[in-house]
């Protein structure tokens, strides 16, 4: 899963940068700055204290510092190819809100300046693939054809709202899959307060969820004081968050809701060797899920050894859960389900 964090000029994203990943972001490179973070899971803990593994993993999270962008970049093709793959890349994007001053007002504008150049740069994008297609006339056959039927569709939505709302592509756009199309991806919101004012931040941020009428979900936290929480030893951070009533790191906050808004479950794999989860989509199904693991399982998918989680804690072992019941044999359609402890069974 890739989040890349986007906002306007001294919005303060490359703060937040900082504070989901405890590194401090390089500027002035051609290429944003990239970490990795790990996502804490109790049921992993627990799973390798039991099994001893050599390897203990955790699903990860690739947070990427995008560069900052101004009104009217897409129109002007002040955008970098470069940095627009770049964006491209990204699962879902965290908008960063200014909120610094009463002055700077909500910050809801800067969302939709930023969801209005989205959809240009996708009305761009889809143009120039039209041209290109018109001009292979003599060679288009019924898939370019439909490609093209379907990029026009897509055109005129782009008038009114963004293509997250279209549901050709909510449901059925594989053909448009790789296009990447930058107002398709899920947003969510972090209305970036100042330190005087995180006194004020639930309300900031209702008031923004207000404004925003339901397009992506907002929490309101100070990135300076988050930034400064990232870098802390343990002992530290406790007395920090204590000082300035902070319940909970931003960072997790975040990886909470980014699971949510991509609609992700984790299953888990356990033994000697490793107890890992693994991201995926919710609704996949074991032979899906198998291939997250490795495309080779998924193409000798036989089946799979599946107990929930809850239920090995309450039965304590394998032999317990066979004779209790609640170890199964499921076979390519079962729906994996969040914690879920999955064995795949594949032919040689």
């Amino acid at each position: 899963m890739r989040l890349s964090v986007i906002g306007s000029p001294r919005s303060g994203k490359t703060t937040l940068f900082t504070a989901l990943s405890g590194i401090a972001a390089t500027t002035g490179q051609n290429r944003p700055a990239v970490a990795v973070i790990e996502v804490p899971d109790e049921r992993v803990d627990r799973l390798s204290r039991i099994f001893r593994p050599k390897k203990t993993v955790y699903s990860r999270i690739e947070i990427c510092d995008t560069e900052s962008f101004h009104e009217g970049d897409m129109r002007n093709e002040a955008v970098p190819a470069g940095r627009l793959r770049e964006m491209r890349l990204a699962d879902a994007f965290v908008v960063v809100l200014n909120r610094f001053d009463d002055a700077a007002g909500d910050g809801s504008s800067g969302f939709h300046t930023l969801l209005n150049e989205f959809m240009i740069a996708d009305m761009l994008q889809i143009e120039g693939r039209i041209e290109r297609i018109k001009k292979e006339s003599g060679r288009r056959g019924p898939e370019l054809e439909q490609e093209k039927a379907a990029l026009e569709q897509c055109l005129a939505h782009l008038e009114r709202e963004p293509l997250r709302t279209m549901p050709l592509l909510r449901s059925d756009g594989k053909a448009l899959k790789g296009f990447q199309f930058l107002s398709q991806k899920p947003l969510m919101v972090v209305v970036n307060c100042s330190e005087d004012l995180m006194k004020e931040s639930a309300q900031a941020a209702a008031g923004v969820r207000t404004k925003l009428s339901g397009e992506a979900p907002v929490v309101a936290a100070c990135a300076r004081l988050e930034a400064e929480l990232a870098i802390m030893g343990a002992d530290d951070r406790a007395a920090f968050m204590a000082e300035y009533g902070i319940a909970e790191p931003l960072k997790g906050s975040i990886i909470r809701l980014a699971y949510e808004t991509l609609g992700l479950v984790s299953f888990l794999t356990v033994g000697e060797d490793e107890c890992r989860a693994w991201a995926i989509r919710r609704g996949m199904t074991t032979q899906e899920a198998a291939g997250t693991i490795h495309t080779d399982l998924a193409e000798r998918f036989i089946r799979a050894e599946t107990v929930a989680y809850d239920d090995f804690i309450a039965y304590g072992d394998f032999p317990a859960c066979k004779k209790a019941g609640v170890w199964r044999l499921e076979g390519k359609q079962y729906v994996v389900k969040d914690g879920d402890i999955i064995s795949i069974r594949a032919g040689a």
